[in-house]
């Protein structure tokens, strides 16, 4: 049976603040909760009579459909939440030998964990982020990511002077960048998109010395104004790994 004190403690998790303060995040979902369980191991794991998935966790309990409701993010619960501690990842750099992608201020928790997903699929296993970047232990985030979160860390640091370190090629997205369809590309280096309103800060584009296009088509008709920042990185890295 779920306590008073755990249902605020989960309840309280939706807010960034008390991630912060207890290092904890939550889960949902089989799928999700289940990759998840595969690197860490849940500090708390509720689930339903439903639920037929792993079942290892510091405390874990079955409860009701109706429990798990108050507790749940999600319109419609799927039968298990997990809490996990954040993990701590340490000696943080960018690899100059590896494809990496780096975000910049991305805002919206569905373009961020479809981000993480997409990174996931194309072997990207590290994502530097800027500050302002939404928190990836957002429950919207951490659903979006379906499970991938578990296997790509996620490092937020002061990102123009993290680019300034590295020794490799700094690709952009911009209006003026060469076509990515004809562009030379690298096997290694970093990938930076931007802001979904704004695109990339001056302050990063500065340090950037690639430029890339999309280019629509046909070249000369009427289109839409730019591309959702998911679907770009998308496009972006599968160009890069269609290359290798």
């Amino acid at each position: 049976m779920l306590s008073k004190a755990k249902i605020k403690l989960i309840n309280q998790l939706a807010q960034k603040k008390y991630r912060v303060q207890t290092g904890l995040f939550i889960a949902e979902g089989h799928k999700t909760v289940g990759d998840m369980m595969e690197y860490f191991t849940p500090e708390y794991l509720y689930y339903t009579s439903e639920y037929n998935g792993p079942k290892s966790a510091a405390e874990s309990c079955e409860v009701t459909y109706d429990e798990l409701k108050k507790i749940s993010r999600l319109e419609t619960p799927q039968n298990v939440l997990a809490v996990f501690k954040m993990p701590v990842y340490e000696n943080v750099a960018i690899n100059a030998d590896e494809l990496t992608l780096a975000l910049d201020g991305i805002q919206d928790a569905g373009n961020m964990g479809t981000i993480i997903r997409i990174a996931d699929w194309f072997g990207i296993n590290n994502i530097f982020v800027s500050k302002n970047t939404v928190d990836i232990y957002n429950p919207k985030v951490v659903q979006a990511t379906m499970g991938a979160l578990a296997r790509v860390r996620v490092h937020y640091v002061d990102l123009v002077e993290e680019l300034n370190k590295v020794d490799a090629p700094i690709y952009v997205t911009a209006l003026d960048g060469d076509n990515i369809n004809k562009a030379s590309l690298t096997k290694n280096g970093v990938i930076v998109m931007g802001n979904e309103g704004n695109g990339v800060s001056k302050e990063v584009m500065a340090v950037a010395n690639k430029k890339l296009l999309i280019p629509s088509y046909p070249p000369e008709r009427p289109t839409s104004e730019s591309l959702n920042v998911s679907v770009a990185t998308a496009i972006v890295v599968s160009m890069f790994r269609s290359r290798i």
